[in-house]
């Protein structure tokens, strides 16, 4: 049966032939390949298995991060934004880009000397008493299991939508598929073989969006890459910065995240100060270099290399998806409260030819498994060593510690399952998890410096924020989420503030231990903010320059390229400066 709208049509049957299942059994046996090599080592060596031996280059520690940043939800989320707003709405997540780079000049040397093994065990490192002991504890439950599992799902639900786009399958079907494949993969080659994966996965992401992109603006729709970009439906997404005219939309996509949100909100991936699958990987690296190199390098590959391909397909879905009615006539099989603006981005695999196509869903089976795999491995990390040696058994050897690692990534996947069928909108979900962690971001930058800060004042931001969020998503369903987000990070502020001149600091001992091991010093704070700017200013005029350069506008192009250049050049003496040499 063939249903026909103005512009595409919906084939019931799949699309996938012979060449393409090859192209996918070829990635299926790389990815369990590497992780079958990595098992022996794994097996063996707790610290290997949740760490890797503390050996990774900067160069691998850079691609792992990225390719664990690109889940299957990030082209649905992306597509799903510049359709809502245009560019200028991706200023909610590019605002990250200056909490990365604060990461990298300030907090990632300091995350190494910590000798920490995850951020939970920060919390014993820093805090001193039963709060800290509860703390740790409570974060690693709740992150590890709760949180990792809901984030996981997050991650499943594209890949269930791009399934049933492709083998009109049932999503209970991808679902327990996905899970099967993520439980063998990551209880096999331990954080070792994660991160050598990763690296081929991350060729194979970009590779597979390269391909989306081009045959996205060759649909007839379409007509080819000059005649999308002339096309009015585009032309009017183009903008990388909201009309001054337009307050509302200036204040929600803007204001609010370059003044506020990249420093006083926690979101998976971009923590203020650094946090989950990005301290996971910096606490692997060889020395304090190899952490700070291999943090910048994600970032560049993160907001630079990585989303354009992204970008460009999703101006292809304006003008062959112009609204959601489209694609509920295009895909009548699918639950109509699964037909967002999200779909749009798999909905191009439908013209995608054989071959490419498997190429394709082996880009977007790598984004799955490698952002999968790194929740899973943070969340064994969090169990076995925080939980179950420091609560249950501290008396536990290595490899009953790797055990108890290997079955919470079972139980973390079947929980993950379940939620997964909760969920609807990746896009709406990004919000909601800013509002949880607003006005939490703070305290994450100063409590490394400002000994005053205890763990009743990270335990109080931590639920007051949730709280709030919580109660205002459901007694005011209709404010805008940027107001939301203001009035959490507000109440949340003057609570962990207040609790924390109400409260007796950390002890006294502690604290002298703690600063004697990761040597924080006052003027690093300087040097690396100004390290900071100038990197952000760098990056951010490549990323527009390369954007400008599409556009077509080459005078602009060349003007923020050339300031891309000189931030670059400035960079490197304030870096020797900041590392003493």
């Amino acid at each position: 049966m063939i249903i026909e709208t103005p512009s595409v049509c919906y084939n019931s049957r799949m699309l996938l032939n012979g060449t393409d299942y090859l192209v996918i059994a070829l990635f299926f046996a790389l990815m369990f390949g590497i992780a079958a090599v990595c098992s022996r080592r794994a097996g063996r060596d707790a610290k290997d298995f949740f760490l890797s031996g503390r050996s990774m280059p900067w160069w691998l520690i850079g691609f792992s991060m990225a390719a664990a940043a690109t889940s299957s939800n990030s082209a649905s989320m992306f597509t799903e934004f510049v359709r809502e707003g245009g560019m200028s709405r991706m200023w909610k997540w590019w605002a990250f880009l200056l909490t990365g780079m604060t990461t990298v000049f300030i907090y990632s040397k300091l995350w190494v000397r910590s000798g920490a093994k995850s951020d939970i065990e920060f919390y014993e490192l820093r805090y001193s008493g039963r709060p800290a002991a509860f703390l740790r504890g409570f974060r690693a439950i709740y992150l590890g299991l709760v949180f990792n599992a809901i984030t996981t799902a997050w991650c499943i639900l594209p890949a269930v939508k791009m399934g049933q786009v492709l083998f009109n399958v049932d999503q209970w079907t991808i679902i327990w598929v996905c899970c099967a494949s993520s439980i063998v993969y990551s209880a096999l080659g331990g954080f070792r073989g994660a991160i050598i994966t990763d690296f081929f996965l991350f060729l194979i992401i970009l590779a597979g969006s390269f391909v989306v992109m081009y045959f996205g603006w060759s649909h007839p729709a379409v007509g080819g890459f000059s005649k999308m970009m002339a096309n009015p439906a585009v032309r009017s997404h183009l903008d990388f910065f909201p009309s001054f005219s337009d307050t509302d939309t200036l204040v929600a996509v803007f204001v609010v995240p370059v003044a506020i949100q990249w420093w006083n909100v926690w979101y998976p991936g971009s923590e203020p100060g650094g946090g989950g699958y990005i301290v996971h990987r910096m606490l692997s690296a060889r020395n304090e270099n190899h952490c700070q190199a291999g943090t910048l390098l994600f970032l560049v590959m993160n907001y630079v290399v990585r989303p354009w391909p992204w970008y460009l397909a999703a101006f292809a879905t304006l003008v062959i998806f112009p609204d959601l009615e489209s694609l509920k006539a295009m895909f009548p099989h699918i639950q109509e409260n699964l037909v967002k603006g999200d779909l749009a981005y798999p909905a191009l695999f439908k013209f995608i030819p054989n071959g490419w196509l498997g190429l394709v869903v082996a880009s977007m089976l790598g984004a799955l498994f490698s952002t999968v795999a790194a929740h899973l491995s943070m969340g064994a990390n969090y169990i076995a060593n925080d939980v179950w040696k420091r609560f249950v058994r501290p008396e536990c050897g290595e490899r009953e510690l790797i055990v108890v690692g290997r079955l919470a990534v079972v139980v973390l996947m079947l929980a993950s399952a379940l939620l997964t069928n909760i969920l609807a909108s990746v896009g709406a979900f990004f919000n909601l998890i800013l509002q949880i962690g607003a006005g939490t971001g703070l305290i994450f930058l100063l409590r490394w410096f400002w000994m005053r800060i205890n763990a009743w004042s990270e335990i109080t931001a931590m639920t007051v924020s949730f709280v709030v969020a919580v109660c205002l998503q459901l007694a005011r369903p209709s404010m805008l989420a940027w107001q939301r987000l203001l009035v959490v990070m507000a109440v949340t502020t003057v609570a962990w503030v207040a609790v924390t001149f109400l409260t007796p600091p950390t002890d006294a001992a502690r604290r002298a231990a703690f600063l004697g091991k990761v040597r924080s010093r006052r003027r690093d704070i300087g040097w690396g903010l100004l390290a900071t700017s100038v990197s952000a200013l760098a990056v951010y005029s490549l990323m527009f320059g390369v954007g400008c350069w599409i556009y077509g506008q080459f005078v602009r192009a060349s003007i923020v390229t050339a300031v891309a250049a000189c931030g670059m050049v400035a960079l490197f003496p304030i870096i020797r400066k900041l590392n003493g040499r």
